[in-house]
């Protein structure tokens, strides 16, 4: 495991979504930089279609949320 330098601005950021999310801020930071990496990866999905995507690999059912 490697530490990761950022801005103080970009720090607050991730803190605030991690109150938010309820993640730690280690947790938010390294969300964010999976989906920023799928998506550039991507570049033709959506926020949504990457997430879809990562919920069907980790073999989790979408479908039965809305039946709930």
């Amino acid at each position: 495991m490697g530490l990761v330098k950022i801005g103080d601005n970009v720090h607050e950021q991730v803190r605030r979504a991690s109150t938010v999310m309820c993640r730690s801020i280690n947790a938010q930071a390294e969300f964010w930089m999976k989906i920023g990496m799928l998506a550039e990866a991507n570049p033709t999905l959506s926020f949504n279609d990457i997430i879809k995507s990562e919920l069907a690999a980790a073999d989790i059912d979408t479908a039965n949320e809305d039946a709930a």
